[in-house]
């Protein structure tokens, strides 16, 4: 292979490479950025608010938070009416001392669905 065809070929490597990794990066799917009640935290029931806010805009119509209960039964809850556009808000009511789960999944405005759980304790007040 001849010099000047060498370096065509890396130009077009390298300007590939570029535009593939710039491609994908507007192309994020929803991480969660923060959470109430936080990972692993203790809170204080039986009503317990909860928010999660993501880095990018989600679709709340298309998405759902599910808490697990202690004794292994889920319950969907209800989502508030969502403000601002990366967070989903909802209250788990009437929660007995034990550990719970909230498994969430978001749809991101690329399209992509993420999912994740939140471990949390409550305790008496």
């Amino acid at each position: 292979m001849s010099p000047g065809r060498r370096v065509r070929t890396a130009s077009l490597f390298f300007f590939l490479m570029v535009f593939f990794l710039g491609a994908t990066s507007g192309f994020a799917h929803a991480v969660l950025v923060e959470s109430s009640p936080p990972l692993k935290s203790s809170v204080t029931g039986p009503d317990v608010p909860l928010k999660l806010r993501f880095n990018v805009r989600i679709d709340a119509a298309r998405s759902r938070l599910t808490l697990l209960q202690p004794d292994g039964s889920s319950q969907t809850l209800e989502l508030d009416k969502q403000d601002p556009p990366n967070s989903i808000s909802a209250e788990a009511k009437g929660l007995h001392p034990g550990v719970y789960r909230l498994r969430w999944q978001v749809l991101a405005s690329d399209g992509h669905i993420s999912r994740g759980e939140i471990p949390f304790t409550v305790v008496k007040r």
